[in-house]
């Protein structure tokens, strides 16, 4: 592929809002360039390990079932942000949702039925078929039989601006430093989760024992290099998107499949063997991104998710299977926690359940009454054998200190006005995510900005 001197737009980023971007910049008549720092391979960041959109729609849409009202979505978005959240921009990207599944419809991404152990997000998220990969690959299907130029291996080291106006990026590829320029830019290159250095600048040595669920490559150059020009930033540090993932998971590049659904189905202990949170709280879409903070709080950030065989079956399995014991004083030893400890906390949980009928699709009638914490839901006893653990450990999937942008997903900056500098998803997404998530709500934001920085990048640029 011959690359271009100049471009109407590049963008910085090759996943999900970045190809949004450059598809939509495309279909409005501008030439563009994709500046992916990954290899081919590798491309896409965390889009590659995505499941689902969180979509609004009035009635139901092909895989999505009865209707889910904006109203509800802007509830369930205060719920989980408690507020912290700019409601122009947070009610632009829900109105947006339910164009979001046509237009990715458009570009040729194909979508299935919620899977067993998601049915209860088979009304407000549509789960592509194959996968964020799959989706991936019919981006960059399009984007090539549409004229779009994509560089791998290319991190940008410079964004060059001058007279308060963006004029070139710089890439280093093998060594080779090259400049190109273009009318106007959109970065859509993740957060800073991947930067192990900067987490620790928010969470101290805890950072060290965290483990990054997505690409290695999201380091937060691009949000730096954008602070030093002056952009205004949104967010506090140490917010994130952060779950519980199996401890045993690679260090980055976890996966969906390192993730852990089963706390809600039982309980959960730390290294001392005690309890520290409301594992029945509410619904496993709308609080398993508490989780990855709460275990970071605790002693050497590890905890361990216990059930029987009474919830095997109910939950998706993470990749590692549990450790499993004939009795608790077996789990506890292979555990390496104090029996004992064990034995007493769970006796202690288990004398406060209060019977009721359980059923993990609705927030059911089965709680505790004396126990602390106490469990709001899905609370029975642990005392059916085998029983089973799951350790666990925070796991980062993005951060949400960014850059602030306005409608037109234009990036704001203290001392000047620079009006072609665009972002989209991660890097922004803490206008929308002052803390807590929704699922799929990631994919809504990306696809959302990533569009209209697509479109006004390139009226700008043309």
């Amino acid at each position: 592929m011959s690359i271009k001197t100049k471009y109407d737009v590049i963008v910085i980023g090759g996943g999900n809002a970045g190809m949004s971007a450059a598809l939509t910049a495309r279909e409005s008549g501008a030439t563009v360039l994709v500046i992916e720092a990954a290899p081919e391979h590798s491309r896409g960041g965390n889009s590659r390990h995505v499941r689902n959109l969180r979509c609004m729609h009035d009635q139901p849409l092909e895989v999505l079932q009865e209707s889910y009202a904006e109203s509800e979505f802007w509830e369930d978005l205060q719920q989980v942000t408690g507020g912290k959240t700019n409601e122009h921009l947070a009610k632009l990207t829900i109105r947006e949702s339910g164009e979001c599944f046509r237009w990715m419809r458009e570009q040729g991404v194909r979508f299935q039925p919620a899977l067993g152990g998601t049915l209860q997000l088979s009304r407000t998220n549509a789960f592509f078929l194959g996968g964020g990969k799959a989706m991936l690959n019919s981006y960059y299907r399009k984007a090539s039989s549409i004229g779009i130029d994509v560089i791998y291996d290319s991190p940008v080291t410079h964004i060059n601006i001058d007279n308060g106006t963006f004029q070139s990026v710089t890439t280093k590829n093998q060594n080779k430093s090259r400049d190109i320029k273009a009318n106007a830019l959109v970065v859509a290159s993740g957060g800073f989760q991947a930067n192990i250095e900067w987490l620790r600048e928010a969470w101290g040595p805890a950072a060290d024992n965290f483990i990054i669920r997505g690409s290695p490559f999201d380091d937060g150059k691009i949000l730096r290099l954008l602070m030093d020009a002056g952009a205004v930033i949104t967010g506090d540090p140490d917010q994130c998107h952060a779950i519980a993932v199996d401890a045993r998971a690679p260090k980055f590049d976890a996966g969906i499949v390192s993730r852990v659904d089963c706390v809600s189905l039982g309980i959960v202990v730390n290294k001392e063997a005690k309890r520290f949170y409301d594992e029945g709280e509410n619904f496993w879409p709308k609080r398993y991104a508490i989780w990855g903070r709460l275990i970071a709080a605790q002693p050497d950030q590890i905890a361990y998710a216990i059930i029987d065989k009474k919830s095997h079956g109910l939950f998706l399995p993470p990749l590692t299977p549990p450790v499993t014991g004939g009795t608790l004083e077996e789990l506890a030893n292979l555990l390496s926690l104090n029996a004992e400890a064990l034995k007493d906390t769970i006796n202690q949980y288990n004398a406060t359940v209060q019977t009721g009928s359980f059923d993990h699709t609705i927030l059911d009638n089965c709680y505790t009454r004396g126990s602390t914490p106490e469990k709001s839901h899905w609370a029975t006893t642990i005392d059916t054998p085998p029983f089973m653990a799951y350790p666990l450990r925070p796991g980062i999937t993005f951060t949400y200190m960014g850059v602030v942008v306005n409608e037109d997903a234009q990036v704001k900056f203290n001392n000047e006005e620079i009006s072609n500098i665009y972002a989209a998803g991660e890097i922004m997404a803490g206008n929308i995510l002052g803390k807590g998530y929704l699922a799929g709500l990631g994919m809504t934001i990306g696809t959302t900005f990533g569009r209209i920085s697509g479109k006004q990048a390139a009226k700008h640029a043309r």
